[in-house]
C-alpha cells in the first residue's frame, strides 16, 4: 500500500501559501577577541543563503518529487528581487507566485557562524499584518491555483502573510474543494485556523496556548483536545521534538509515534520537513495515521543534517525501508516480552487473536486464513514451531526452511503482529499463557481438535474456524517439487 502512494507523488501538486524567508549563512572562524569590545571576531570564508520558511516547506515538497507552489509576499529589495531566480529557479517542479509589496522588507536571517556553532542571528523582518489590498491580491493567486492542487499547507512564521483575512478565505476556498488543508500556526489563539485538515503546533506553541506542559503522553493528548476545540480543525498533529509526535481526533484514542530521529545534528527545519511530508502523503490518499508516520520518518532524517535543509524520496524509501526491517524484526519476541505485550493491549481494550503452525512454506491458504483472522481481532499472534518440533511431527527432512527464516518471513506479513516461536508439539502451553480472546484455526479441523479450545472458551474467549483455500497444502507442494531433505538456512 506505501509504495502505491510514493508511486503517486510525482502527480500531486502541493500549494504552499504563508511566510516566505531566506535564511542566509555567514560562515567563518574564530580566532581572536575584538580589542573594542569582548566580542568574537569571525573571519569570513564564506556565505550562502537557502530558503526559509514557507520556502523550506516548498523546498521539501519539491525534494519527495511532487509539485510545489508558493505563494507569499516579498520585499521591492534585492532578496525580493532575486529569490525567483536565485532561491527558486534550480528547484525541479518549483513554482514561486509572490506578490511584491513595496515598503516592505523581504524577510531575511542572516546567521554568522563559526563551525557549528551560531555567533549571531540578524533578522531583518516586518510581522505587522499585510493590508487589505495585499491580503486580496494574495488570495486571487491562492485561488487561481487551487484547480491543480491535492493539497494545501498554510505556513505561519507570525511574518504578517497569514492575517485572519487570508486565512479565513484560504481555508474556505481549499475545503469547499475537499482539499486537505494542514496549519503550521504560530497564533497564540488557535481559533484563527478554524476548520483546517490538520492543525500541527509543536510542544510549545501548544503548551503556550492551552496552558497544558507537554511533559508526557497523557499531557500531549489532553493538550491536544483542547487545541482541537479551539480551533474545529478535524485533527491536531502535536510534533514533540525528541519525543515524536501525538495524533489526537474528536473520535478514537490518542496515537502516539515514538522520534525516527537516529542522531540530531540540528533540529532547524525539521517541523518544515515534517508538515511537507505530511501534505504530500494526504494528496496522495493516505490515510493520516499513516501520512503522520511517513512524516515523521522525514523529520527523523532531517534534524541528522546541519542548518535548513530538506529530505528527498530517495532518501525517505531508504528510511522506510530501514523501519519495515526494524518492525519485522520487533514482531518476532520471546514469550515474557509478548505477555507484557498483550497485557498492554488488554489495558487499552484491544482484543487478541492466535493461530499457530509450522509455516514452511507460505501459500495463498496461509495468506487468506491470516487476513480473515487478522480482520476478527484487534492483534494478531502467530505460534510458529520451532525447528525440532516440525521435526517431531513431519519427520526428519523437514522443516525446508529454519526457524529463522520462517519467522522473519511471517513477520513480514502485515496481517501479523506478533511471531512466538514454541519447542512443544502443541500450542497448549503457550495459548494458556497468552489467554486469546480469539483462537483461529481452519475449518478443516473440527472443534474438538482444536488445540487450547477449552483454555480459550474458559477464559470468555472464542474459537473461529475459518474455510481453508480449496487445492493449497505445504505437503502437497514439497511432494510435488520433489525438494532436497536437508533444511534450507
Amino acid at each position: 500500500m506505501l509504495a502505491r502512494l510514493l508511486a503517486r507523488i510525482a502527480e500531486r501538486t502541493v500549494i504552499v501559501l504563508g511566510d516566505i524567508m531566506l535564511d542566509e549563512y555567514v560562515e567563518g572562524q574564530v580566532l581572536r577577541i575584538s580589542p573594542e569590545a569582548p566580542i568574537p571576531v569571525l573571519h569570513f570564508s564564506h556565505a550562502r543563503t537557502v530558503l526559509g520558511g514557507a520556502g523550506n516547506v516548498m523546498a521539501n515538497i519539491a525534494a519527495l518529487g511532487a509539485r510545489a507552489i508558493l505563494i507569499g509576499v516579498v520585499g521591492d529589495d534585492v532578496a525580493g528581487s532575486g529569490l525567483g531566480a536565485k532561491q527558486v529557479a534550480g528547484i525541479p517542479n518549483a513554482e514561486l507566485r509572490a506578490v511584491t509589496v513595496p515598503g516592505r522588507p523581504t524577510t531575511v536571517k542572516t546567521r554568522f557562524m563559526s563551525g557549528s556553532h551560531q555567533i549571531l542571528r540578524l533578522d531583518k523582518e516586518v510581522t505587522a499584518p499585510i493590508d487589505d489590498a495585499a491580503a486580496d491580491e494574495i488570495l486571487g493567486v491562492f485561488e487561481s491555483c487551487l484547480a491543480q492542487a491535492d493539497a494545501v499547507v498554510l505556513s505561519d512564521y507570525a511574518k504578517g502573510v497569514l492575517s485572519d483575512r487570508v486565512l479565513a478565505r484560504a481555508v474556505a476556498a481549499a475545503r469547499a474543494r475537499g482539499l486537505p488543508v494542514i496549519a503550521d500556526p504560530k497564533r497564540l489563539s488557535f481559533a484563527a485556523y478554524r476548520n483546517v485538515s490538520v492543525l500541527t503546533p509543536n510542544e510549545m506553541e501548544v503548551a503556550k496556548t492551552t496552558g497544558i506542559e507537554v511533559l508526557s503522553n497523557a499531557a500531549a493528548e489532553a493538550a491536544g483536545r483542547v487545541a482541537l476545540t479551539e480551533s474545529g480543525a478535524d485533527a491536531v498533529l502535536v510534533t514533540r521534538s525528541r519525543h515524536g509526535l501525538t495524533l489526537v481526533r474528536p473520535d478514537g484514542e490518542a496515537l502516539h509515534l515514538p522520534t525516527e530521529a537516529r542522531a540530531v545534528a540540528d533540529v532547524s527545519g525539521a517541523g518544515d520537513t515534517l508538515v511537507a511530508t505530511l501534505a504530500v502523503m494526504l494528496a496522495c490518499g493516505a490515510e493520516l495515521p499513516e501520512a503522520a508516520g511517513v512524516a515523521n520518518v522525514a523529520a527523523g532524517i532531517a534534524v541528522g543534517k546541519l542548518g535548513t535543509a530538506t529530505v528527498d524520496q530517495a532518501e525517505l524509501v531508504s528510511a522506510l525501508h530501514r523501519q519495515e526491517l526494524l518492525a519485522i524484526d520487533d514482531k518476532v519476541v520471546p514469550l515474557a516480552v509478548a505477555l507484557e505485550k498483550v497485557a498492554a493491549w488488554r489495558r487499552s481494550g484491544i482484543r487478541t487473536g492466535f493461530t499457530n503452525g509450522c509455516f514452511d512454506l507460505i501459500h495463498p491458504g496461509h495468506v487468506r486464513l491470516l487476513a480473515k483472522a487478522r480482520t476478527r481481532c484487534g492483534r494478531l499472534i502467530v505460534g510458529l514451531n520451532t525447528d525440532a518440533s516440525v521435526r517431531r511431527l513431519k519427520g526428519s527432512t523437514r522443516p525446508l526452511q529454519s526457524e529463522t527464516a520462517r519467522a522473519t518471513v511471517m513477520a513480514s506479513m502485515g496481517a501479523v503482529d506478533l511471531v512466538v516461536l514454541f519447542d512443544e508439539d502443541t500450542p497448549l502451553e503457550l495459548i494458556e499463557a497468552l489467554r486469546p480472546d480469539f483462537l483461529f484455526k481452519g475449518a478443516d479441523y473440527r472443534l474438538d481438535q482444536v488445540v487450547g479450545a477449552d483454555a480459550v472458551a474458559a477464559g470468555g474467549g472464542r474459537v473461529v474456524l475459518i474455510d481453508p483455500e480449496a487445492g493449497f497444502s505445504t505437503t502437497a507442494i514439497v511432494r510435488r517439487m520433489n525438494l532436497p531433505a536437508e533444511p534450507v538456512a
